[in-house]
This record gives structure tokens, C-alpha cells and sequence, in this order.
């Protein structure tokens, strides 16, 4: 029976990562929760980026080796405002995401995830987006590595910038290009934190991201085709296993009648307290992996696994 792939972005630890955690407590932490992929942000967790010593390079495959965990995700960034004169131009993303590939490839990632400047609230990515993904298809298809940008509140499914990716990738018919979805795009109750910061001052400057996107479930089924991979954004699990933010029983069934069977990588946003992440991660885990035992014993076989037989 097909099913989903478990992993944890690294992002989830922010404020522990290198203040009361080591890279080899974030690998015990990850395999404890029974996942099989980790997720790295290419600029925070690779010492010395983009070329890391050789000996953390070594360092790097035997913590994968002993704790039986595959590279999924490299988070990385096409800053194209560094420059407060002059926006950096298609060539310029082009080498930055061409940077990128090859460290992911080195590292053993399968995906890479760029993240352009953005043009207004929507997260409308900068026009050079198209431009220097094009010219970074012939690396990707040498490299194996698949670019995925993101879908991410306040952003829907159905937008202009979704459909522009989708548009892409039917021009180019590219395999080497799709789409990450964010689940904090199915968010349907407010915040009552988000991470570190002056809460009162999110509210009034982004409320957009404490109230919720709420897109409907049902729309992942415009796009699911192009997604290899999940970011399982979440801000608050209690201890009784519910989630008060992203509605996890919806998001689960449709997933499963979809045929879905790539990673749902964890991705903690809630308080940075410390420690806090470690035991939130946990208890997403065992509530995903609680909601697709009870969607298999309730359904069998997933819709297209069922269509093969």
C-alpha cells in the first residue's frame, strides 16, 4: 500500500540549532520521531556555504549512515534585492541557483527549494524568476535534482503565481521543476504565537499570516500532479494530539484520495522556547502517522494504487 514518507526540516529547531542542540542532536531527534528524510537550510546549517569543509562533508554522509536518514530538501535563496541599487538579473539568479544544484548534488539532496525576492504581499517572486529557472534546467537534468518553489501563505493554490509555475512547467514539459507545498496554506484558526517575535506587531503588520489563508483542501487536487514534496508547516500541537491551526483531518484524507506518497516534512513555526520543537515535532508525527492508519484501515488501497490493479 502506498503511503507517505516521513521527514523533518531542521528548520523546525531554529533557536535550538547551535545554542542548546549540535548537528548530531538534530539527526537523533529527526530518526527519533521514525522519520527517514531530513530537510537543511543550505545558509544556517552548512558551516562555511556553499563549500563546506571536506570534513564535514564526511562528517555529513556517516550521520546519515548511522541514523539511517536520506538528504530530501535544500532550502536556499535567490536574493535579488541584495543590492539596494539594481535588482540582480537573470544571469546572476541563474549562478545562484546553479551554486545551489551543485551543493545539494554533493550533499545528496534530491530537491532544492529558492526562494526569490518577492514583489508585493502576495509573495509574487521577482520577474527573473522564470528567466534563471529556465537556464538552470540543463544542470538540474544533469544533476538530478528536482527545483521546487514555494507555495506559501498568503499565497493559494489558485493564484497567478501558481498558475505562472504551472504555465512553466507545461511549456518547458521539464520533470526537473515543480511545485512545494506549504501546508500553513490551509490554515484555518489564528496564531496565538509565531516564533520569537513581537507578536502584537505581527498582527498589525502581517495579519494576513495570523489569521489564516485557509485554502480549501480540495484545491490540492489542481496541482497535486506537480508536487514531489510537502512542507508540513505547524504552530501548536497539545497533548491530547490536536492541532489548533492546520486542519490535519482534512488535509490527510485528501492526500491519501489524491495518491500522495512523497515526504511530509515538518516544519515547526510556533514558540521558540527552548526545547519546545523537539516535543511539537513528536507529537506531529504521531498524529499524522495516527490519521493515515485510520484512513487506511477505513479506505484500503489509496484511489490510484487501486486503479492499477
Amino acid at each position: 500500500m502506498t503511503g507517505f514518507k516521513y521527514g523533518v526540516s531542521l528548520y523546525s529547531y531554529t533557536d535550538d540549532f547551535g545554542t542548546v542542540m549540535t548537528l548530531d542532536d538534530a539527526f537523533d531527534h529527526v530518526a527519533d520521531t521514525g522519520s527517514t528524510g531530513i530537510e537543511i537550510l543550505g545558509e544556517t546549517s552548512v558551516p562555511l556555504y556553499p563549500e563546506p569543509p571536506v570534513s564535514w562533508i564526511d562528517d555529513w554522509f556517516a550521520k546519515l549512515e548511522r541514523y539511517r536518514l536520506e538528504p530530501t530538501n535544500l532550502a536556499c535563496w535567490v536574493d535579488t534585492r541584495i543590492q539596494i541599487d539594481r535588482r540582480m538579473s537573470e544571469e546572476e539568479g541563474a549562478a545562484q541557483i546553479a551554486q545551489d544544484l551543485r551543493l545539494a548534488h554533493r550533499l545528496g539532496f534530491k530537491f532544492i527549494r529558492p526562494k526569490f525576492g518577492v514583489m508585493d504581499r502576495e509573495l509574487t517572486p521577482d520577474p527573473i524568476w522564470e528567466g534563471a529557472i529556465e537556464r538552470s534546467l540543463d544542470l538540474a537534468h544533469q544533476l538530478d535534482v528536482v527545483i521546487l518553489p514555494e507555495i506559501h501563505a498568503p499565497t493559494p493554490i489558485r493564484h497567478p503565481v501558481t498558475e505562472g509555475y504551472v504555465a512553466f512547467i507545461e511549456r518547458t514539459g521539464t520533470k526537473h521543476f515543480g511545485l512545494m507545498i506549504d501546508t500553513g496554506i490551509f490554515q484555518d484558526r489564528p496564531l496565538d504565537a509565531w516564533g520569537g517575535g513581537d507578536f502584537e506587531a505581527i498582527k498589525k503588520g502581517a495579519p494576513e499570516m495570523v489569521y489564516g489563508t485557509k485554502v480549501p483542501v480540495e484545491h490540492l487536487a489542481d496541482v497535486i500532479q506537480y508536487v514531489p514534496f510537502i512542507q508540513a508547516k505547524f504552530h501548536n500541537i497539545d497533548e491530547a494530539l490536536h492541532d489548533h491551526q492546520i486542519p490535519w483531518e482534512r488535509i490527510v484524507p485528501m492526500l491519501k484520495k489524491l495518491g500522495y506518497a512523497g515526504y511530509l516534512s515538518s516544519e515547526y513555526e510556533g514558540r521558540r522556547d527552548p526545547w519546545v520543537a523537539i516535543e511539537q515535532v513528536r507529537r506531529q508525527h504521531a498524529l499524522l502517522r495516527t490519521l493515515e492508519e485510520e484512513y487506511d484501515a477505513a479506505h484500503g488501497a489509496p484511489l490510484a494504487e487501486t486503479a492499477d490493479a
